[in-house]
């Protein structure tokens, strides 16, 4: 570590992005919440219609829920590699062949945020996976699923167009799963533009 470096971190020692203790400058995450993250099970399942699996790499809890919130209201973008990471140590390696697909985001979201979250992750995903990267979908209109109820959210899905041809293996990359609405809107779109297979990864998943 530099002189600058040294004397950066006495003046602002750097922060967890999931509990705000003080980490190693080289840390997204202190060692408390380091460990408590690798406790979390990932959750291997049938995934909504139209996705083949969906695979996890917690439940949306705990440390794992705080990385979620850092990352779309914090704009802590470090926090994608350490969930692309995770994903990457932890999925069966039979899910992890394809080309990355990010859920995109809504307009309005996009605009308000001035990034996509689910598509920090997929970008940190795909390169951490030396695989492509085809944001090939859009989502139309300016509604959003976050704060709709769970019969809401099924019974009035988000609409996505596929924007370009779809690759033929899909990993379907998203944040947070939850009721599945919105990956099985991304999963017939990928389909009518030529999907055979769909997998879908997110970090989280509410149980």
């Amino acid at each position: 570590m530099g002189l600058l470096q040294i004397a950066s971190s006495l003046v602002a020692p750097p922060l967890c992005a999931a509990c705000g203790r003080g980490c190693r400058a080289e840390a997204v995450i202190c060692t408390r919440c380091s460990r408590a993250l690798g406790a979390a099970t990932p959750i291997l399942a049938g995934g909504p219609q139209g996705i083949d699996r969906a695979w996890s790499s917690a439940p949306h809890d705990g440390v794992a829920r705080s990385l979620v919130g850092a990352l779309k209201f914090r704009r802590l973008l470090s926090v994608a590699e350490l969930m692309a990471d995770r994903i990457q140590w932890l999925a069966p390696g039979h899910l992890l062949g394809g080309t990355v697909v990010p859920v995109p985001a809504s307009p309005s979201r996009l605009r308000n945020r001035g990034f996509d979250p689910a598509g920090e992750l997929a970008a940190a995903l795909a390169a951490t996976l030396e695989v492509e990267l085809t944001p090939c979908l859009a989502r139309r209109g300016g509604g959003h699923q976050v704060g709709r109820r769970r019969a809401e959210r099924i019974s009035r899905p988000p609409r996505i167009e596929a924007i370009a041809a779809s690759p033929r293996s899909v990993l379907l990359v998203d944040d947070v799963l939850t009721t599945g609405a919105t990956l099985t809107s991304c999963a017939m779109a990928l389909r009518g533009a030529g999907a055979k297979r769909v997998v879908a990864l997110t970090f989280t998943r509410r149980l």
